[in-house]
This record gives structure tokens, C-alpha cells and sequence, in this order.
């Protein structure tokens, strides 16, 4: 009898049944969780399948499982734009900020009845998947939530991502999900290192995000990442709700979480969350919490998002994992800005899936209301199981030499600098400029990936170059060409290593104006304020010349972060350090949209019921061009309101209030007239 692994005469049909044997068996194993065969005929089947390959090169398609033990090393990842932006979701801890969600998803939707669907958030690496034709062609990372990482070479190698689709009509989609790794992998891979006298991985999703960073396929393979689906964007199929999305990934082939539940109140979201309190210490992967979504798309699409956040959605995090660690002394580490914080030096303690060896005590009067003394048994968690934090002393495990601790008076930097504390204030500061503390973290954060994404000036290498002379201020980073034989005399410092760092500083010149905006630390303006700013005023120049009133007149841009910038661009350093910055090359003016005209200058609209020439977002950002602000609430200050279909409460209070009602024609007879951008 012919055995099942005899290759037939003909090698072309051989590798097709071959690769439709291990695709089957790939989603039985992965997605369904059955498996039919032993991991050795699995292994057989692939085995088989990679020499007929190697024997029939002209037979070999991107698509083939062989394709998935990896391929030549990366040269670099290149950057590239989400067609539609990856948004981050905001953190829920109780049922009265669940109540207030679902209240605001309620007034959003002027009175329309909403159904929930809750799942598991999986704490991982989001990921995101195109297909075209139904091959697998590009995998993003998240980034900045508009663009990201390609790292298709890497997640080719997850078998628990389809690289051919499997469905009849569905061709051209992009898939997002998450990339994570389970406990029993993460495990090994750290008893591994431990044998090896390496340094251990701290939990799951950072050695999940390091191994997709990997520039080495053959080397993510051996990692074993999973994936699990859930969101998905296609023409080729009637989309209208996020469960029926969720099953149709299914059929597609794409594993989804195993515990779903679509509820149609916050009894019903609450039972769920009660469940996998307790259930999600079982399960073989680490989850931060339960996402809590609108069902209905056209509902999503309604409610929009506000900055990096949808107004759909939330993440509810489960009250966090607690330990006891021995407190072994009390340091201080000093931020960006110059304020000195202590931290807490922990006897290492493994908590939810991590090893914590360090927390933060916040500030001085932390320490004294907990009376924490070194040498104390502390109680330490995880805020939202992120964050790991002191939070409480057992004292009857307090040792009698258990020493009191004081402030000290001086920067832990080599300046020894005077730290002090104003009054009034909790926190206490180093006002030193040349402070090195300072000065590291300024550079750090300048150089990071969600800032000027300096390839080759990581941590090691500021800590390097301050010490040297090199850097003394984030200009100085571009200065670094003209130092190339101090750089070169340095440790572990080469001409490819020298050159590589060279080409990061002159590609960061390139990276576009809210990226800078972002990168100079301006106290806070983070990544979806600096977006705002930058869609809002077409230049650094327009931005440093803004009144207190221009800036608060742009939607979501409150009097503290309007002061804020305002602080800061009065400083005669830091324009001098704009100044070196713009000289040096780097972006100081918006690509594109850009406040096109002040038309709508100080004035507020409010848009309500279903818009059908627009969406809500689109008409927003109609306003927002044109210097105006649009709000989700009706008051006496309301310019206008715009009804659409079916308005609802707003329109009401804005006649009772007096404020002038237009409709979506009028509207956009005011964004189409002459002299209008």
C-alpha cells in the first residue's frame, strides 16, 4: 500500500496536495484547536514539502507553509501609513466608569439603544494584516497608530496567520489583531536563557515585541508567536456589526478569542467581566483586562473617536495582582522636566508574569504616609497589571533595623546639584540646565521611536556621548557628523556602527512636523495633541505666534496645555533651541491638513443627528481647517448647530437655548463658498 508520504511522480501536484494537507492541518491545530495528526506526521508533511521545493524552485510561492520557517535576514523595517489609523483605547478599572461609558455612548447616539460585545484583551503586540488576491502581502506593526513597522518577513512565520485566505469571495482585506506568546513558550524560552547564563525575558509581551524586532526570521520562528483576530475592513463583503465580524473572521480562517459575549446592558457587561476575574488566571496567555465595544459599525461610525481614542470603545483592566517584596533601599532617578522622584530597589518578585525589581514611590510624602522604611516587607501591584507600584508596608514583617528615610537635598547626578521644593508643590525639582540626569532623558525621549526614531542613538550611546562632551542639547545631535574621529575613538564604536547612526540622524530630518512637535517634550502634548496642533497651525512659526485664545479655540486644546505651550515657547532657550532645530533641517511646517483659513475662528459648532453628506468626523475636521472648534455639547456659547436626520436632545437644547440651528446644506454652503479652503 502506498504510504501517505510517498511523493508521486509528478512533483507540482505532490507540493499542492502537500501544501493543502498542512494548510488544513495549520487551522485545525491553530484556530480550532483539534488537532488530527501527531506533530511528527505534521513534520513529515513539512519536511516533505521543503524538499520538493528546494528540488523544484520554480514551484515556490510566497504563500507555502515552508515559507513560514523563515527566510534571508532584514536589511531594516520600512515605515508605512495604515490606511486606516490604529487607535488606542481608554483604560476603565470600575462599574461606575463602565455606567458612564455606556451613558456617553447613549447621548452620543441621542437616545438609540446600543448592544455591546465584550472580549478578552489580549496583552500583546496589535498587528496588522493586507491581503490582496487573498495572499498575504504586508504586516504592520501599530507605531504611532498612522504608521508603523512592515514586519511581513516575521509574521509570515506565525502559523496562526492565514498567508492565503480561505474563503471563496472575500480577496482584498486588511485583518488587525494581536501578535502574542503563550506562558508555557515564554517559560521555556527563559529556562532556556537561564541554562545559557543569559539574562531572563520580564513577561510575555516584551519578549513578544523584541521578537518582531528580530531582524532574523529563522529567529522569530523559533519564538512560536500566536495571533488572534479582531477587526476587519473589506469591500468584498456587507459589514454591519463587530460580531458578525468576529465570525466571519472565523470562517476566513483566523483564530478570534475564545470568550465572547455581546450584551445589551451594563448587567449583563458586568457578569462577563465577573467571569474572567476569575477564570483568566487558567488561561495559557496573559490577558490586561476585557474590551467593551459597540456592536453596530454604523453606530461606531457615528460616535467617532476623540484624539488617539474611539468614543466605542473602551478597555475595562482588572484590579491589579499584588505581591510582597523586600524593600532593599530608596534611590532617586530624575525625569525630563527636572523633577526628582523616588524609587523603590525591590528584592526581584515575580508579579502577574514579570519580575519587579524597581517601583516608583511617587514623591516624598508617598513615602512618609506609608511610613516606609528600608529593609520593610512591602506590599507591591500592578496598576491595571501594567505599572508595578508600592502600595502598602506588612508591618508585623518589619525588621527591627528597618532604617526611617529622608529626602536628600542633592541630584543623584554627578553635579550633585541642589534639588528643591517649591511650595505648594508635592514634587521636588532640579532646576540645574546642564543636570545630565536631565539632559539623557530629554535625548532619550527625542530619539525614541515614537519621536525622531533615531536608529543607532539609543540609550547606551547618549549615556556615551554626554559623558564624552559630545551632547550637551538635542541640536548637538546634528552636530554629531562633525565629530566622527571623537565618536570612533569610543568603545564598541566602529565605522558601520558610526555610519548607521549617521543615516538615523540624517532620515530623522524627514520625519514630519507633529513628530517634532512631539519630540521636544513640551509638557502636555503627547502624541494626539501634537497631531492636533499640527493640523491646526500650519507652522512652528503660526504655533510660537498663537494667542492663549487661538490655541483654546482648537477642539480638545485646553487652557492647561495652552499654557503649557505658551511657557514654553516664551523661553529665550528653548526658541534658541528651535532655532538650531530649523537650521539643522528638520520639518517646522505642516505637509498637509493644516488650518487652511480663520473663517471659523472662535466660533463652536455642534453637529447632531445622522449626517449624509458627510461623516461627522469629516465635517469636524471641515471646521477645524477653518480654525474653528467642534463640540459634542450644546451651551450658550454655540456658534451653530447642525442637525442632520433624525436629531434628537441637542437640537433641543439649542432652541431652548437660542442658539442658531442650520441644516448639513447650509453647512456645507458655508465650507463651498468663495474664499473658503
Amino acid at each position: 500500500m502506498k504510504s501517505l508520504f510517498d511523493p508521486p511522480s509528478d512533483a507540482a501536484d505532490r507540493i499542492l496536495e502537500l501544501r493543502r494537507q498542512i494548510l488544513h492541518h495549520d487551522r485545525l491545530y491553530y484556530v480550532e484547536a483539534r488537532p488530527e495528526i501527531s506533530d511528527r506526521d505534521y513534520d513529515a508533511l513539512l519536511d516533505e514539502l521543503i524538499r520538493l521545493e528546494k528540488e523544484n524552485p520554480e514551484l515556490l510561492t510566497p504563500d507555502s507553509p515552508s515559507q513560514r520557517v523563515g527566510g534571508e535576514p532584514i536589511g531594516t523595517f520600512e515605515t508605512v501609513t495604515h490606511s486606516v489609523p490604529m487607535l488606542s483605547l481608554a483604560n476603565t478599572y470600575s462599574r461606575q466608569e463602565v455606567e458612564d461609558f455606556d451613558r456617553r455612548v447613549r447621548q452620543g447616539l441621542e437616545g438609540a439603544t446600543p448592544s455591546y460585545v465584550c472580549e478578552l484583551k489580549y496583552d500583546g503586540v496589535a498587528m496588522s494584516l493586507t491581503y490582496r488576491d487573498g495572499l498575504l502581502v504586508q504586516a504592520a506593526t501599530r507605531g504611532d497608530g498612522q504608521t508603523g513597522d512592515d514586519v511581513t518577513a516575521n509574521v509570515r512565520t506565525i502559523h496562526a496567520v492565514p498567508l492565503r485566505l480561505d474563503h471563496p469571495t472575500i480577496g482584498t482585506v486588511t485583518v488587525r489583531g494581536e501578535v502574542y506568546m503563550l506562558n508555557e513558550t515564554f517559560l521555556e524560552i527563559n529556562r532556556q536563557a537561564e541554562a545559557r547564563g543569559e539574562k531572563t525575558y520580564a513577561n510575555p509581551r516584551n519578549l513578544t515585541a523584541g521578537t518582531l524586532k528580530q531582524k532574523d526570521p529563522k529567529a522569530v520562528a523559533r519564538r512560536r508567536l500566536e495571533f488572534v483576530a479582531y477587526w476587519i475592513d473589506t469591500q468584498d463583503a456587507d459589514l454591519r456589526s463587530h460580531s458578525g465580524n468576529l465570525e466571519l473572521l472565523a470562517t476566513m480562517g483566523f483564530p478570534i478569542s475564545p470568550a465572547t459575549a455581546t450584551c445589551s446592558n451594563v448587567d449583563e457587561i458586568m457578569v462577563f467581566l465577573s467571569e474572567w476575574d476569575e477564570r483568566r488566571f487558567d488561561l495559557p496567555f496573559q490577558i490586561d483586562g476585557v474590551v467593551i465595544k459597540v456592536d453596530a459599525l454604523r453606530q461606531q461610525a457615528e460616535l467617532g473617536s476623540v484624539a488617539r481614542s474611539p468614543r466605542w470603545a473602551i478597555a475595562y483592566k482588572y484590579e491589579a495582582r499584588k505581591a510582597q517584596a523586600r524593600l532593599l533601599d530608596i534611590t532617586l532617578q530624575v525625569g525630563r522636566t527636572g523633577v526628582v522622584t523616588p524609587v523603590a530597589e525591590l528584592q526581584p518578585t515575580l508579579l502577574a508574569g514579570s519580575t519587579i525589581s524597581r517601583a516608583t514611590l511617587h514623591n516624598e510624602d508617598f513615602v512618609h504616609e506609608l511610613d516606609l522604611r528600608i529593609g520593610d516587607m512591602v506590599v507591591i501591584e500592578k496598576g491595571g497589571d501594567v505599572i508595578p507600584k508600592v502600595s502598602g508596608v506588612v508591618a508585623e514583617l518589619r525588621p527591627q533595623q528597618a532604617q526611617p528615610w529622608s529626602m536628600p537635598h542633592v541630584c543623584p547626578c554627578d553635579r550633585h546639584s541642589h534639588i528643591h521644593r517649591p511650595d505648594g508643590s508635592a514634587q521636588w525639582f532640579c532646576n540645574d540646565g546642564k543636570c545630565p540626569w536631565q539632559l539623557r532623558r530629554t535625548l532619550e525621549h527625542f530619539a525614541s521611536r515614537d519621536a525622531m526614531d533615531i536608529d543607532g542613538l539609543g540609550e547606551k550611546a547618549i549615556e556615551q556621548f554626554i559623558e564624552a562632551g559630545l551632547l550637551t542639547s538635542i541640536a548637538d545631535i546634528y552636530r554629531l557628523g562633525d565629530r566622527q574621529d571623537e565618536i570612533l575613538r569610543l568603545e564598541r564604536w566602529a565605522p558601520k556602527s558610526l555610519q548607521r547612526l549617521l543615516d538615523g540622524i540624517e532620515e530623522s530630518k524627514t520625519r514630519p512636523f507633529e513628530r517634532v512637535l512631539f519630540a521636544l517634550g513640551i509638557r502636555f502634548v503627547g502624541e494626539g495633541v501634537a497631531k492636533i496642533l499640527a493640523r491646526s497651525f500650519a507652522s512652528m512659526d503660526a504655533l510660537q505666534g498663537a494667542t492663549r485664545e487661538h490655541l483654546t479655540s482648537v477642539n480638545e486644546i485646553g487652557h492647561a496645555i495652552a499654557e503649557s505651550i505658551i511657557a514654553y515657547m516664551s523661553e529665550e532657550d528653548n526658541r534658541e533651541q528651535i532655532s538650531s532645530l530649523r537650521r539643522c533641517g528638520l520639518q517646522m511646517e505642516s505637509a498637509a491638513g493644516v488650518v487652511t483659513s480663520n473663517e471659523m475662528a472662535g466660533m463652536t459648532f455642534v453637529f447632531t443627528g445622522e449626517l449624509t453628506r458627510m461623516t461627522r468626523r469629516q465635517a469636524e475636521e471641515a471646521v477645524e481647517q477653518r480654525g474653528g472648534k467642534a463640540s459634542g455639547s450644546v451651551s450658550k456659547k454655540t456658534s451653530f448647530v447642525v442637525a442632520g436626520e433624525s436629531a434628537g436632545s441637542k437640537l433641543e437644547k439649542a432652541r431652548a437655548l437660542g442658539v442658531p440651528v442650520i441644516s448639513q446644506e447650509e453647512f456645507l454652503a458655508m465650507i463651498t463658498s468663495p474664499g473658503s479652503s
